[in-house]
């Protein structure tokens, strides 16, 4: 899941439990919808990328970087404290806002495809409550 600095989900991918996170890293980044903003052409992806140690490869930082952003991962066996988590717990936040949505939680579906569905119904109505929040303030 990417989501941006606000925690509305940006893109999202359904993988198997025993696939490795970093292989949807390019696939989440291409993912993401043009964001309007000032007129010109849209800006397509985000400036940063906070990720956590398990996306710690030097092949995908060159790839993320040879995309136009500049990426901000954790390095493995460096000590905690790198002061990342202030930027990672917005998307901890909104993985637990997907657990708020009971059909997510467990996983009854046998097909994928109903799964996904589901996913991208409780990340809608995720992106749908933080934008009205926004216009509220």
């Amino acid at each position: 899941m990417i989501v941006d600095g606000g925690g509305v989900p940006l893109a999202v991918a359904l993988t198997g439990g025993n696939r490795h996170d970093v292989t949807q890293l390019l696939p989440l980044l291409e993912a993401v919808p043009p964001v309007r903003g000032r007129r010109g052409r849209p800006r397509r992806r985000p400036e940063k990328l906070y990720a956590d140690r398990a996306y710690d490869f030097d092949t995908y930082r060159r790839r993320v970087r040879a995309k136009g952003v500049r990426p901000c991962i954790a390095r493995r066996g460096v000590a905690h404290g790198s002061g990342l988590g202030v930027h990672r717990w917005v998307v901890e936040q909104t993985i637990a806002l997907l657990h708020w949505f009971r059909r997510l939680r467990i996983r009854w579906e046998v097909r994928d495809d109903i799964h996904e569905a589901f996913l991208s119904l409780a990340c809608s109505i995720i992106c749908w409550r933080r934008l009205q929040n926004r216009s509220l303030r």
